[in-house]
């Protein structure tokens, strides 16, 4: 939609092969790194000119029993899910506010408010990035507006375990109202929605983006 991307990955091929494509540029950077991320985010509004955008997309978890999670599990996801957003939050709301205005959209998910069982950690996290999402709404409006996003079942590397058993998929896709899952695309069009005019005048919000699965219904789990 004519604007310029910066990527930031700790996967030196991802960020040229996520920028590239759209004209844009990037740096190597684990978001879990705070110093890294301050500096990657620098270096980015220092070569675009002005930031005026930031997507939180970065994402890790996995599925055992509570008591089961080790230290560096619980973490890593905390870090990755939780901290790498605040991190980044921070380091990008100084330059949204000196040009004066900006728009942040964070990558939550359906488990922040329906925690599913296996996957507490990162439900937790998550949870935690819906309440930097409205806390932050409320710190920097009318000068920057917050959003956040919270996506189902979507194919990507992070959940390509499910996809790969029919018997488990199925049961998902049964119980979802519109009959499927998701595609990055389907998120990708909301994040822009959110990004921007279009949406001028919504801040604080969390969208549910999910096919309808995480309505009241056995078929959450």
């Amino acid at each position: 939609a004519g604007t310029m991307v910066a990527r930031l990955d700790r996967d030196e091929r991802d960020v040229h092969k996520g920028a590239a494509p759209l004209g844009g540029m990037g740096n190597e950077v684990d978001v879990r790194d705070a110093a890294a991320g301050e500096e990657g985010v620098q270096a980015e509004e220092e070569r675009l000119e002005r930031l005026s955008i930031l997507v939180n997309n970065a994402g890790m978890g996995m599925l055992q029993p509570l008591h089961e999670y080790t230290d560096k599990q619980w973490d890593d996801i905390l870090a990755v899910n939780l901290s790498g957003t605040f991190y980044a939050m921070r380091s990008a709301i100084p330059f949204m506010l000196e040009s004066g205005g900006g728009v942040i959209v964070n990558n939550a998910s359906v488990s922040a408010s329906s925690p599913t069982r296996g996957e507490l950690p990162y439900s937790a996290a998550k949870a935690g990035v819906v309440a930097l999402t409205h806390g932050a709404a409320q710190e920097y409006g009318p000068t920057i507006r917050v959003n956040a996003i919270s996506p189902g079942v979507v194919r990507t590397p992070m959940t390509e375990l499910l996809y790969s058993n029919a018997e488990i998929l199925e049961p998902v896709e049964r119980s979802t109202p519109l009959q499927r899952t998701g595609d990055v695309d389907e998120i990708a069009d909301v994040v822009h929605f959110l990004c921007s005019d279009a949406s001028r005048f919504v801040t604080g919000q969390n969208i549910v983006i999910d096919g309808g699965l995480s309505l009241p219904q056995a078929g959450i789990d």
